[in-house]
């Protein structure tokens, strides 16, 4: 009884320090490219978990991240750097142990959930990311056809983040990637109007990166039902029934007598 008891108040410990040494941290950018090129430098600095973006308008983008304090400081502090680099820093904050009600009203309880589910599944692997954004839609659209036209990518999918910011997302080789995304920079400069605000080349981005972007939905594999060569006897007409013999008349052989 008294090694239960033991066992039971090292648990409850052990389940305390790791609430106690749990941290949110967020980072804060002017632009879509900015906060995606943060967030991978985040990820790829320490062990923390990416819970997503939150836009709330006129171009203002933040990253959260979840994990152990010691990493989520790390976490943003490489993070506000990167950010900095590109001249797109606005804020960073690491809130050690935040309370579960916090967690529960910001995006945070569903976006784990899902990755959890996920099991980290990357829908498209091996692949380098190229963003562009434009302030104005039609340069966004004229960036995008020069980058597919220059080189052999894919338009993933584009995202708006207010004050007339559209960033244009592809995928492909690392190579095709840099080449489409410098067609599309020179492209945006060629269209009247048109204005470049930011771009940004991720090599190899990490599973819970690609899962935080989104996609568009031809990209998506759908479960195709699966089809097996199952002949199917056609159905009888009435003539065929018909022409068939009467068991009633057919002849019954007698048992012979001994």
């Amino acid at each position: 009884m008294q090694a239960q008891n033991q066992g039971l108040i090292v648990s409850q410990r052990a389940n305390r320090t790791d609430f106690q040494d749990m941290a949110l941290g967020l980072v804060s950018t002017r632009s879509f490219p900015a906060i995606v090129g943060t967030a991978d430098m985040m990820l790829k600095t320490s062990g923390v978990t990416l819970v997503g973006y939150e836009k709330i308008g006129s171009g203002y983008c933040t990253a959260i991240v979840r994990g152990g304090t010691a990493d989520v400081r790390l976490a943003v502090k490489e993070g506000a750097d990167t950010a900095e680099s590109f001249g797109q820093l606005v804020s960073s904050l690491v809130i050690p142990r935040p309370l579960p009600n916090l967690e529960a009203v910001l995006p945070i309880g569903n976006r784990l959930s899902q990755l959890a589910q996920s099991g980290g599944h990357s829908r498209l692997s091996n692949q380098a990311i190229g963003l562009l954004e434009t302030r104005g839609f039609p340069a966004m659209v004229g960036a995008a056809d020069a980058m597919l036209k220059a080189a052999d990518v894919q338009l993933a999918s584009y995202e708006t983040i207010g004050a007339g910011l559209c960033t244009i997302i592809i995928r492909g080789s690392v190579s095709n990637v840099a080449v489409a995304v410098e067609a599309g920079m020179y492209e945006v400069e060629r269209i009247p109007g048109g204005e470049l605000n930011a771009v940004m080349v991720i090599p190899r981005p990490l599973d819970e990166l690609e899962q935080t972007l989104p996609i568009a939905s031809c990209w998506i594999e759908q479960p195709q039902p699966l089809k097996l060569p199952i002949a199917i006897k056609e159905k009888e007409t009435e003539d065929e029934l018909l022409q068939l013999p009467d068991l009633a008349t057919l002849p019954v052989p007698l048992k012979e007598e001994t």
